[in-house]
Parts: structure tokens; C-alpha cells; sequence
């Protein structure tokens, strides 16, 4: 289902109106109508584009990995997906690929939307692992360690007055910045 805030009709639009409807709205507008995207309209041309783009976050991702229903296709060799939904399995299969490579950001302390079915997904490439099968679509789970042992964010409520806000590029600078971790991090860690 698409959200409701915007007007714009997906289901009566041409891809090149969709797409341009992207390209139109704010990045937290685009990240959400990615992620409420109906896969039964155009995903591989729409998605595939939006997918592609610079400044789409590890969390959207995986929002809009569930949202195509991965489960449907992944023990199904590419040859016998039926014709009608290839293009679906294409753009799973390029998401897939771009979040294992690490082309979508973490941005801190966002948590993924769809938290029980990664969950339930890493498990059960885990037990396919352990038996010795694998899925289409596997997800690196050190690529998405970051995400979800997000253990050295200092919470918003106790960060420190007159520190600047946590940013990716702050966190991507801080070995340069201050030589590491910043002390007032670690003074609100449990001591192990």
C-alpha cells in the first residue's frame, strides 16, 4: 500500500510519471515512498532506478527487500521463477547485491522497520547454513552488524549538552577527529 500523504496516484501513472514523482520529493518523502512501494505496479523499472540512487540507507533497503516478499522466490532456482515475476526477482536480487557490498549507508541510530523479519531471515540462513542449503538471497550479516549491534551510540536522551549531533559523517571521522571513540561515549558504556 502506498502512503497516504501524497496525492499522486502510482497505480494510474506511466513509470516515467513515477519515477519523475520521485525525483521531485525530499529524500525522507523518496525513502518512504520507496519503502510503501506496491511490487504488484512496476518494480523493476521504478525500484530498480530508486535503488540505484546515492542516499538510500541500509534501513530503506531492507524495507524495501520485505516489501518485494523475498521468501516467495528464494529456494526457487532463476529458471523457474514465472515470466510475470522476473522482474520482481531482479530487483531483489540487485538490492540484495548492493546491501552485501555495502552501497547503503548506516545512518546511526536507525533501527531496520521490518526488525522481526530480518531477524527471521538471518535465522534461517543460519539453519540453511548449518544444513548445508542455500537461498537466492543471502544478506551479509557482517555488513548489517553495525546496524543491529548498535552498542556504542550513546543514547539521545543521555548524550552530553553542547555535543554535536550524531552524524555518519562524524562517526566515519572520528579515528581522525579524536583519535577513536569518543571518551564521552565510553564513559556511558557498561563496563564489560
Amino acid at each position: 500500500m502506498m502512503p497516504h500523504a501524497s496525492p499522486f496516484d502510482w497505480s494510474a501513472s506511466p513509470v516515467a510519471q513515477q519515477i519523475a514523482h520521485l525525483r521531485d520529493l525530499s529524500p525522507e518523502a523518496f525513502r518512504e515512498a520507496i519503502a510503501g512501494y506496491d511490487w504488484a505496479l512496476d518494480p523493476e523499472p521504478v525500484l530498480g532506478w530508486a535503488m540505484a540512487q546515492r542516499g538510500i540507507d541500509l534501513c530503506t533497503a531492507l524495507a524495501v527487500f520485505f516489501n518485494g516478499d523475498p521468501g516467495r522466490f528464494n529456494y526457487m532456482p532463476k529458471a523457474h521463477v514465472p515470466a510475470q515475476y522476473r522482474g520482481v526477482a531482479r530487483v531483489l536480487d540487485n538490492i540484495c547485491l548492493r546491501v552485501n557490498s555495502g552501497f547503503y549507508l548506516i545512518y546511526p541510530g536507525e533501527t531496520p522497520r521490518h526488525q522481526a523479519r530480518l531477524s527471521t531471515w538471518l535465522g534461517y540462513q543460519q539453519a540453511d547454513r548449518a544444513e548445508g542449503r542455500r537461498g537466492r538471497w543471502m544478506l551479509d550479516e557482517r555488513i548489517l552488524a553495525p546496524m543491529l549491534q548498535d552498542d556504542l551510540r550513546l543514547p539521545r536522551e543521555m548524550a552530553p549538552a553542547g555535543k554535536p549531533r550524531p552524524s555518519l559523517w562524524r562517526d566515519l571521522l572520528s579515528p581522525i577527529i579524536g583519535l577513536g571513540v569518543d571518551r564521552d561515549i565510553l564513559k556511558y558504556k557498561d563496563p564489560l
